[in-house]
């Protein structure tokens, strides 16, 4: 199939924003890989060390075996993570078993969003990103690695992990899935108790026994927030194994996925004949591939952030403008929870990643000749893993839906577009996702309300004092005034107010989660309001225009921009729970129309 011409075209311009980047970055990894193995550089005295507690030693100090890095996110405490405890074991299993050695090179944190929401800790998560980066570099930094593995599923830390991958870009990079939980309470019937508890219906004890039902096992969250959404970015992308980012944890698949991701990092190191530095996998039409899956399943709007975080590690420079256009082409295919009922194991069970792939492929919506990491082209990606006889093989994918409330070809879609919409006006720049807000609910005027903390919003809220159209503005939000927490926990307050038959809508410098939907809300405004942008000037009762079908975002008042800027007062999120150790991050943060990055 021809590529269709708007994802050339996006994908042209790309290219030629990035040629300055993108050509240093690989003059860049190149000089890194003429060097040749990195063992080979190392005194004796430096590999002994390296190599000091591994069983096999010999191995490392006097053969040509590979030796693949594992960088982990790890801990007990999340459930997305808690299943690779086991995988270093795996992993120096499967290595031995092809011909390689296997050292854990370090650990990187990885923070729940579900547990900080609302909470102070929230203003850390985005900048956790950068950290985890960091975390990865020195993890790499012992120079000892023919491959790494990347161990990491939730929302900041496979975003942090792609921009390590990036500027290591001269070692073949493979990231492993752990997979979701299996399903558990239905995630809108989750919905409906935390609203019932917004309003009083009933009391913490049904809020709680609903939330255990639904968050009840090692794995993923099951709906398709930021989580998930970086699963399917993965096998879009090709540094997933085909088919293995929606393998429940702990099954005999999952096991020998990881297995033969491990044979895959070993085949692909510059000791042999098939090497794939992760910096040629990383290129523009890799991340234009992205983008049209982030359309076409309605995924998280926290990958606007992260994308060109991601990209500019590659040397790659994305815009808004990309997003748009490619959102405005690309059809919505999927409705998974918030977009819809299902969660992501019925997505799966439907026909899936290889499903959608295919059909993107045949609409000429991908771009099928990048280089991923099976050593072929996307249409890999199209097939699905079986287990046969102990070993993974792969199979032609699902031809059709098997769920077509869950899951549609590229030619009968929910929708035509992917629903995320760049906004610009007076008011500033950002995005908003439309794919589950109701198409009466697209255009909002009314009213502002202006607040510079969630808390307060939640708190006229019990105060009954919204009994009429608003649109809500929380400023302050952004990167440089505290770390541009998600405002999640303000979707059952705006939901009620919407389903009391208001019209609302959330303007914001801040986030939103990937788990928010059916109330508009304009996000990641830029510039923010502590860098002197126009939410600063805001007050309340001013009229504001919110058009998400002719994208503009604009105040209605003639003096708006005329006023004096209101200063932002940074004491509320300067100390306590770590936010001190933060302040440079704070200082020193790019907008986030360009990734809200401190490290690229």
């Amino acid at each position: 199939m021809t590529l269709h011409a708007t994802i050339d075209r996006v994908t042209d311009r790309i290219r030629a924003r990035s040629a300055s980047s993108r050509s240093a970055y690989l003059a860049k990894i190149a000089r890194a890989a003429e060097e040749g193995p990195r063992r080979a550089h190392l005194s004796c005295g430096n590999q002994a060390h390296a190599y000091a507690a591994m069983p096999d030693k010999d191995d490392l100090a006097t053969s040509r075996k590979p030796n693949i890095g594992i960088v982990t996110a790890y801990n007990d405490m999340l459930s997305a993570h808690q299943p690779y405890e086991r995988y270093p074991d795996l992993i120096r299993q499967a290595a031995h078993a092809a011909g390689a050695t296997a050292q854990v090179a370090g650990g990187v944190p990885a923070m729940c969003d579900g547990v900080t929401q609302g909470r102070p800790g929230m203003e850390l998560s985005l900048f956790s990103r950068d950290v985890i980066a960091l975390a990865s570099g020195v993890a790499l930094t012992h120079d000892v690695f023919d491959a790494a593995l990347y161990l990491g599923v939730c929302d900041k830390i496979v975003p942090g992990l792609i921009i390590a991958a990036g500027t290591f870009g001269h070692i073949p990079a493979v990231f492993v899935p752990a997979g979701p939980m299996p399903s558990g309470l239905p995630n809108d019937e989750k919905s409906k108790v935390r609203q019932q508890f917004a309003t009083g219906e009933v009391g913490r004890e049904a809020l709680m026994a609903a939330e255990m039902a639904s968050y009840h096992a090692p794995g993923t969250c099951t709906f398709y927030g930021t989580a998930n959404t970086n699963q399917m970015l993965m096998e879009f992308m090709g540094l997933h194994l085909p088919g293995s980012s929606f393998v429940n944890p702990n099954t005999p698949l999952r096991e020998a996925l990881t297995g033969a991701a491990v044979a895959r990092a070993a085949a692909i190191t510059r000791l042999g004949n098939d090497y794939l530095p992760a910096g040629e996998v990383l290129d523009e039409r890799a991340f234009v591939n992205g983008i049209v899956g982030l359309m076409a399943t309605g995924g998280s709007t926290n990958l606007v952030l992260h994308l060109p975080a991601m990209a500019r590690a590659a040397g790659v420079i994305l815009d808004l403008e990309d997003f748009h256009d490619l959102s405005e082409t690309v059809p919505l295919m999927a409705r998974v929870y918030p977009n819809g009922l299902a969660d992501v194991n019925h997505f799966h069970a439907a026909g899936g990643l290889g499903f959608m792939i295919g059909q993107l492929l045949e609409a000429g919506l991908l771009h099928p000749d990048v280089k991923t990491i099976t050593g072929g082209g996307l249409e890999q990606y199209a097939s699905e893993p079986k287990l046969r006889d102990g070993r993974v093989e792969w199979v032609e994918g699902a031809r059709d839906s098997l769920n077509d409330r869950i899951l549609r070809p590229a030619s009968d879609p929910f929708a035509p577009t992917g629903g995320l919409k760049q906004l610009s006006g007076n008011l500033g720049r950002g995005v908003i996702k439309v794919s589950a807000v109701a198409p009466e609910r697209h255009v909002i005027e009314a009213p502002a309300r202006v607040f510079s903390d969630q808390e307060d919003v939640k708190a006229a809220f019990k105060r009954g004092e919204f009994t009429q159209d608003t649109i809500v503005v929380v400023r302050f939000q952004g990167p440089k005034a505290n770390g541009m927490p998600e405002l999640h926990s303000l979707t059952p307050t705006l939901a009620v107010l919407q389903d009391r038959g208001l019209r609302v809508a959330l303007v914001t410098d801040g986030r939103m989660s990937g788990a928010s939907g059916k109330v508009p809300a304009a996000i990641h405004i830029s510039p923010e309001a502590t860098d002197g942008g126009p939410l600063a000037r805001l007050r309340d009762g001013d009229l504001l225009r919110l058009d998400a079908v002719e994208g503009t975002l604009t105040c209605l008042e003639p003096d708006f921009l005329d006023r004096p800027a209101v200063q932002h007062d940074p004491s509320r999120s300067a100390e306590g729970l770590g936010r001190e150790l933060f302040a440079a991050f704070r200082a020193h943060v790019g907008p986030a129309t360009e990734g809200a990055a401190v490290v690229v």
